[in-house]
This record gives C-alpha cells, structure tokens and sequence, in this order.
C-alpha cells in the first residue's frame, strides 16, 4: 500500500511540476483561473503530491521495505558531502548573490544534488523511486528552462555579503537537518549511527 501512495503521490507532485513547462498550456491557465488562481492551484496539487510522497515513502519504509541492491558504506559519506552543496544552494534560491546568478536555477541543482546523493546511500526499491524520479525531472526541468524564452536569470548583486550569508545560512541548514530533522522525520540519523 505504502508503495502504491508513494508512486500516486510521485505522479501528482511531479505531473503538477512538469505541466509548468509547457509554457502555451500554462499561460492559458493563467488566463483562464488569474494568476493568484493558478498559484493557489498549483500550490495545492503540489502540497497533495507532497503528502502522499512523505506518506507513502513513511508507510513503505515501515511496513514493505524491498532491498534492491547494498550500497557500501562509504557512500553514505559522499551522501553527507553532497547534501552541504544542496542545502547551500537551496538558501541561494531566497538570497540574490553570485552563488545565484552562477547556478542560474539554484533549486533544480539542489534538487539533482540531494536526489543523486541519496541514490548513491539507499538501494531499497522505494528510494530508488523516490530519489530517482526527483533526479529525473530536475534534469528534465534544468533542460526545459534552458530553451525558455521567457526566462529570467538571476544577476549577481555588487559585493559578496550575500553570498556569506548564503553559506552560513546553509551550514545552519544543513546541520539542523542533519542533526534534528533527518533522524525526527526519517528515522535515520545523518552524521551518526
């Protein structure tokens, strides 16, 4: 059942993501439900997605756990490694600096990061379907808002104390994450076993 969630959910959340890239059908959507309409819409079917991914994923992982290969332990810190760079880039999403204006869409490259990372630490069947449907639509979207004509990239701002806020931001991130959320909300602890 927990499987069965988690894919609905996968499909959902990321059939949501993707209709954003057919830009003809999105601006009839806009022009037919107002763009504070669509907003909430989409934010909506997002949050639905996202609540059948934790669930289902929680549910699998309790109750129909399927190994599918055994990484070696090793990765797991390549895993920790990683997830430093996802999480920074993730801050730079809220905070114009050069850490921004380089990635150009710093949260589809945190997206790749945090999804590649966990593939090379987790060979069960549900996290190989989590981590790399993620995968695929981050390449798939970074793909598609390359080709977007009406694309607005982000310019780097004079200075660099952005961009020291963005990676103290992160670090802070990054080790609440690893420290209280990843073993509260997963189960699994980051840095320790």
């Amino acid at each position: 059942m927990g499987l069965s969630v988690l894919i609905l959910g996968l499909a959902v959340f990321l059939a949501n993501h993707l209709f954003v890239t057919f830009r003809g059908a999105r601006a009839a959507a806009i022009a037919r439900l107002g763009l504070n309409g669509y907003r909430f819409l989409f934010s909506l079917v997002s949050l639905l997605g996202l609540v059948l991914i934790v669930w289902g994923y929680g549910a699998y992982r309790a109750q129909e756990w399927i190994d599918v290969w055994s990484p070696p332990a090793f990765m797991r810190h390549a895993t920790v490694g990683l997830m430093l760079f996802s999480v920074i880039l993730m801050a730079a999403v809220f905070i114009p600096s050069h850490i921004k204006a380089k990635a150009k869409h710093p949260m589809l490259a945190s997206v790749k990061i945090w999804a590649f990372a966990h593939l090379l630490s987790n060979g069960d069947l549900g996290s190989i379907l989590l981590f790399g449907t993620f995968l695929g639509w981050a390449v798939y979207a970074r793909i598609a808002a390359k080709r977007r004509l009406d694309a607005v990239l982000p310019v780097a701002p004079p200075g660099w104390l952005n961009d020291l806020i963005v990676v103290v931001l992160g670090v802070v991130l990054y080790l609440a994450l690893g420290y209280v959320f990843h073993p509260i909300a997963i189960g699994v602890p980051a840095f320790t076993r």
